[in-house]
């Protein structure tokens, strides 16, 4: 199946062929159509599935046909506004946004939070058709009364679970009063509990549901294996990993931001470039660290997993839970950074005492046990004394607006499937 016997138009086309996609991925040939056809639209898809573009390809369709109107100075309302939760994942939906684009006479702007308002406000007054938004900075601006959704025709929630996760309903709720009532609204989740059911039967009108995987999988295409060794030993034998399997580009996941920033530090001496990315970051640290990682100036970054939702890196091998995560659908979270759009990838999981609660809830979740890898000299002690996992401190709130996550990548979750060998938060 081609992209132009989706229905879309030549110049989108084109532009697709021209970054090197030639087949739709499951959730494009089905969500694509569905939004098409001026319906809403509620999809079950995880990144990693080309989910981005299942909605951004039939938006630019869709607005590029009809006219756009103006408002009373002149210059061109907003018509499409996309929510997400992070900085990184509104870099990335809006970088999709002008890619596949770039033959439209559409315009596109990101707004979060972190960074200085007044630039925002200017690119506002100078007309946008399509905004892609973290609902907190949005608010800001309705706040100031410097944005205005008065005709926005097309609503989009991606990610909509990491963003109830992240304590953005109430947001949520307020963005989508301020709408028209007539819209189109299509929502993305990688999960849907109670909650996410709720907000969807409030928001859509007899949608469409395209659900392209099982949930709360873990990709066929990524293999996961355990080691179980002591607590004290794991910085040893992060290391001898890294020294003797010749590891480059490995996304490593840390439970706390300290012990992000610590383990960095240790990889650091160890004679393995790294560096940590945490909400505490400053959005410059966080920027440059990412593009140093994807340019491989830096072999390993360590990520705790609020800060590393969105991460989109070009064929990203390896994926280290250097700690297991204290909610078993994280797990499916991180190691979905790999493996991706077909690709083969691999997820090594460091695993002590403590944490094997975890990896039995991990192992229920995904419905298969873990292989088990035995390293010589790094073996589990029969006699330790397991301690309690510590979770991280508070409880799962949403970060400040300035102190999340923007960002360019070859190829994005989002983007339809490549042929060819080849991951972006607030």
């Amino acid at each position: 199946m081609s992209f132009a016997s989706l229905g879309l138009s030549e110049p989108i086309v084109r532009a697709v062929t021209e970054l090197g996609y030639t087949q739709p991925t499951p959730i494009q040939t089905q969500a694509i159509p569905a939004v098409l056809s001026g319906g809403d639209l509620l999809a079950g898809a995880q990144t990693g599935t080309g989910k981005t573009a299942g909605f951004t390809l039939p938006l630019l369709q869709r607005l590029s046909t009809t006219s756009a109107p103006r408002s009373a100075s002149g210059r061109r309302m907003i018509r499409a506004l996309v929510l997400v939760p992070t900085r990184e994942l509104a870099a990335q939906v809006e970088e999709s946004v002008r890619d596949y684009g770039r033959h439209l006479k559409l315009s596109s702007m990101t707004m979060f939070g972190g960074v200085n308002i007044n630039p925002q406000i200017s690119r506002l007054r100078e007309g946008v058709d399509i905004l892609v938004a973290t609902p907190g900075r949005l608010l800001d601006h309705v706040g100031q009364r410097t944005v205005d959704l008065s005709a926005v025709e097309i609503l989009v929630l991606d990610e909509a679970d990491r963003m109830l996760d992240m304590g953005f309903i109430r947001d949520i709720r307020k963005v989508i009063a301020l709408l028209p009532k007539q819209r189109q609204n299509l929502m993305f989740s990688a999960t849907f509990s109670p909650e996410i059911r709720e907000l969807a039967a409030g928001l859509l009108h007899h949608p469409v549901s395209v659900d392209v995987a099982a949930r709360n999988t873990a990709a066929e295409t990524v293999t996961q294996r355990v080691i179980e060794t002591d607590r004290e030993k794991k910085k040893e034998l992060l290391c001898h990993l890294f020294a003797t399997r010749g590891w480059h580009q490995v996304l490593v996941f840390a439970r706390t931001k300290h012990g992000a920033d610590a383990l960095a530090r240790t990889l650091d001496k160890a004679g393995i470039k790294s560096a940590a990315i945490h909400g505490d970051k400053s959005q410059g640290a966080r920027t440059r660290a990412l593009s140093e990682f994807k340019d491989g100036k830096l072999v390993a970054l360590v990520a705790t997993d609020i800060a590393a939702r969105g991460i989109d890196i070009d064929a990203l091998p390896y994926v280290i839970n250097y700690e297991l995560p204290n909610v078993a659908e994280d797990y499916v979270h991180r190691i979905g950074r790999t493996g991706r759009a077909g690709m083969e990838g691999e997820a090594i999981s460091l695993v002590c005492h403590d944490e094997r609660g975890n990896l039995k809830d991990i192992e229920k979740l995904i419905k298969r046990s873990l292989e088990r890898v035995v390293i010589p000299g790094f073996e589990q002690s029969a006699h330790a004394a397991p301690r309690p996992v510590q979770p991280p401190r508070g409880p799962r709130k949403p970060q400040p607006q300035g102190k999340m996550q923007g960002q360019k990548a070859g190829q994005k979750s989002g983007r339809p499937q490549q042929h060819h060998s080849g991951n972006r938060h607030r």
